[in-house]
């Protein structure tokens, strides 16, 4: 019991050594894009309720919650939802935006995603269920789902994703010109110095 104790506790303190020693590098962790610094530090996310990594970031690896918990005051996390991978991708942006309008965001988000990943959602239909069963009541849903605030909130969805031109999801980006290169953590030992490699990446770039 004393050995495996030992062997828990130098592995352990391995673990905690490689993630203080982690530095992420520009063209390997991240990229710089053709596009502006923003004004503000702030992280976007564009993910997609269809898409299993996005699903797998959210629901099992939570890196967007580590991220949200570490982030400096004064800086911004934003999701946007992206409509090009077909089937109800555009009724599912709407949704979303009707959700940050409404600030349920996290109430309906692993719901959607759970339906999403197993085929059922196809209309707008299975979405207001989704909500309704979630506490959102038929006339809030029916009401706001068309509003003048959700029609907004849609457009500076789709306009952002032509703005960042992005191609894939889940695609995160910080402080407008850094963007997150997925590829650049394949050598990580586990999925634990995976996501807090991601997440330190992030958190690095906020604060520079």
């Amino acid at each position: 019991m004393k050995k495996l104790l030992f062997i828990l506790t130098a592995l352990l303190s391995i673990n905690i050594a490689q993630a203080a020693d982690f530095v992420p590098q520009e063209g390997k962790q991240f990229i710089t894009v053709t596009q502006p610094a923003s004004v503000d530090k702030e992280v976007i996310e564009f993910f997609s309720f269809y898409c299993p990594h996005c699903a797998n970031f959210q629901m099992e690896y939570k890196i967007p919650q580590a991220i949200q918990a570490k982030m400096p005051q004064g800086t911004h996390f934003v999701k946007y939802h992206v409509n090009f991978l077909g089937r109800a991708s555009e009724d599912l942006t709407r949704a979303w935006a009707f959700a940050m309008a409404t600030n349920n965001t996290e109430l309906v988000e692993d719901a959607l995603f759970e339906a999403a990943q197993n085929n059922r959602i196809n209309s707008m239909s299975d979405i207001r269920k989704i909500f309704i069963d979630k506490g959102i009541t038929a006339e809030q849903f029916d009401n706001g789902i068309n509003s003048f605030a959700v029609n907004g909130l849609v457009n500076k969805q789709i306009n952002a994703l032509e703005q960042y031109q992005v191609k894939g999801v889940p695609a995160f980006f910080v402080n407008g010109n850094k963007q997150i290169d997925m590829g650049g953590f394949s050598d990580s030992s586990s999925v634990q110095q995976f996501v807090d490699n991601y997440t330190a990446t992030v958190l690095y770039l906020l604060n520079h």
